[in-house]
């Protein structure tokens, strides 16, 4: 979840660190920190955002360091629990992203060894570790060899110490990139660090450790030397600026059609596997947004095709695991989510053939999975995701629409100008009901259950209103008892099978003095007359109007956000890669 920072080369390490934490601060902004090796080790580290407190951390000296922007685990957010971490001796810094599952016990064998401990987190036992073998190897890779073995759980480290041209990195279940620049390397949990520098990149795979020097890596695992490929990163720095946008959210929902178009374009027959475009039985495996772009698909799939589609939170499949065969499917943005990864190699125990949907090149989950099939949605900074949930969508609709015979290409190949209409549209009367709401109920029916679901989930994480989504028929059992003329319910009713009972279902919310802001098609006189609020999208297909509506849904939770004066692109609590359990 946190992000960090590495730098060897021939310029003043730390600007280049903190420049690249602020890029990273989606991964986590609790508090922050920077050490380099100078004349000696040089420490700056403290509670809050680096966008915000940085002065300090930039005047450190030095041309090797590593930096740290922090998601709380283990530990209040503080000063001392912020990273990087130091030895008894103050010679050693570390910095670690994940989590150590066994630091407990570690802990209490170095305290019995005379280690002083200072903060809170699982981390600080990692440096005491090293310090321990440095004193008696006098070798930093060597001593970091000997530690990550020692460790149960997940990291990227980076290790520094004073007196050392070197940094030392490790990598295990947590995201790590290298990137080559012109006499000067960097290591990231992600490229949005780097790009600024450098296009040229190597991913570490699980169990790398390696020694960075100002002009050379040397990857080893298990004690051996391996190399592992430089790839060319596409993205442009362009891609992670804001161009304009008051913030990262609004330029990536504007940015939806674009990535909705390309990655139809690049999902094709030739780039979905033979396993992909004929299975007997689907398993889906997801976690937030994606296990609602799982649902959406299972809707449409087992209709369009009949086939049967499972779907599982991949956060309850390491515990209580379903029978399963067939296809699975993980479905993560970032390819680091931890609970996917562990359920796909659940799945492939089961001899399960195994997809991964992910955005990011080099991801953990594309070299776990038989198969990747990569989105076309670029960098995506804000923590609330928007134009990488419809590129799922579109990788999604793109496999219903191979295993249906391509029935659907002319309708997804146009499928961005109906988003690219629906961002024009006017949500003042609605964003004034929901600003003034504590709670909100949205609700649809098939697909749009699940649109209902993600509609919630947007508006609780960047406005803190209370939202939740409901299949339309479910808020009889229970929810009923909630309604009243303060809570605002939002109801997804479009045009096909389910439009009347919906209008039922709209009316027993009426009933109850619930006032009702509806999304339907366009010229809809029926719903207009019974709803306080009416939004319309296009009239189209199904598939079409889900991406529709998940954008206006999208749009009044940032504008309600806005309106509440929310810190939208870095929700509180929350972080955008979820690489812990």
């Amino acid at each position: 979840m946190c992000g960090i920072v590495g730098y060897v080369g021939r310029r003043e390490a730390a600007p280049l660190i903190v420049e690249g934490l602020k890029k990273l601060e989606y991964r986590g902004y609790d508090s922050f920190g920077v050490a380099t090796i100078g004349k000696s080790l040089e420490l700056d580290k403290h509670k809050g955002r680096i966008s915000e407190n940085a002065r300090s951390a930039i005047r450190l000296k030095g041309k090797i360091g590593i930096g740290h922007t922090r998601w709380a685990t283990h530990g209040i957010p503080n000063d001392v629990n912020a990273h990087p971490h130091l030895d008894c001796s103050g010679k050693i810094a570390v910095v670690h992203n994940g989590i150590i599952e066994n630091y407990a016990e570690l802990k209490r064998q170095l305290k019995a060894s005379g280690h002083t401990f200072s903060s809170d987190t699982d981390t600080e036992v990692v440096v005491h570790l090293i310090e321990e073998e440095y004193g008696t190897k006098k070798d930093l890779l060597l001593a970091v060899q000997t530690v990550v073995p020692k460790l149960e759980g997940s990291y990227a480290l980076l290790v520094i110490a004073d007196k050392e041209e070197q940094m030392i990195v490790a990598r295990n279940a947590s995201p790590l990139v290298i990137g080559i620049g012109d006499g000067e390397i960097f290591a990231a949990s992600d490229m949005t660090p780097i790009l600024e520098h450098t296009e040229r990149a190597m991913f570490l795979e699980d169990g790398d450790v390696a020694a960075i020097s100002r002009g050379e890596v040397t990857i080893f695992n298990k004690g051996t030397v391996v190399k592992r490929p430089l790839e060319l990163i596409d993205w442009s720095l362009e891609d992670v600026k804001k161009g304009g946008f008051a913030h990262y959210m609004l330029k990536e929902i504007y940015e939806q059609p674009q990535a909705f178009y390309n990655t139809i374009r690049a999902v094709n027959p030739e780039t979905v596997s033979e396993f992909v475009r004929h299975p007997t039985s689907i398993t889906v495996v997801a976690c937030g947004s994606s296990y609602h772009a799982g649902l959406i698909f299972k809707y449409l799939l087992e209709e369009s095709c009949r086939v049967p589609v499972r779907l599982e939170f991949a956060s309850e499949f390491k515990y209580y695991p379903p029978p399963i065969e067939g296809l699975v499917i993980g479905i993560t943005q970032s390819g680091e989510t931890a609970d996917t990864l562990t359920a796909l190699k659940q799945a492939k125990t089961h001899n399960c053939k195994t997809l991964a949907i992910t955005n990011i090149l080099g991801s953990s989950v594309s070299r776990l999975a038989d198969a990747t099939i990569f989105m076309r949605a670029g960098p995506e900074i804000s923590v609330a995701a928007t134009k990488s949930f419809i590129a799922q969508l579109a990788v999604l609709m793109q496999i219903v629409n191979n295993i249906s015979g391509t029935k659907c290409n002319d309708m997804l190949l146009h499928a961005h100008q109906a988003i690219e209409e629906i961002l024009l549209i006017d949500l003042a009367d609605a964003v004034t009901v929901c600003t003034s709401a504590k709670d909100i109920f949205y609700v649809g029916r098939g697909p749009f259950y699940a649109v209902a679901l993600e509609g919630a989930l947007k508006m609780k994480e960047i406005s803190y209103i209370h939202a939740e989504g409901y299949a339309a028929g479910e808020l009889k059992h229970g929810p009923f008892a909630l309604l009243s003329s303060e809570t605002p319910v939002i109801a997804l009713c479009t045009p096909g099978d389910t439009y009347g009972v919906m209008i039922s279902n709209i009316k027993e919310m009426k009933a109850r003095g619930a006032p009702v802001i509806a999304i339907g098609g366009e010229g809809d006189s029926e719903l207009l007359d019974i709803v306080d609020i009416f939004i319309p999208i296009p009239k189209t297909t199904p598939f079409v109007q889900v991406l529709t509506s998940l954008v206006v849904l999208q749009l009044l939770a940032y504008h309600t956000a806005v309106a509440l004066g929310r810190d939208v692109d870095k929700p509180r609590n929350l972080a955008k890669s979820v690489t812990v359990e």
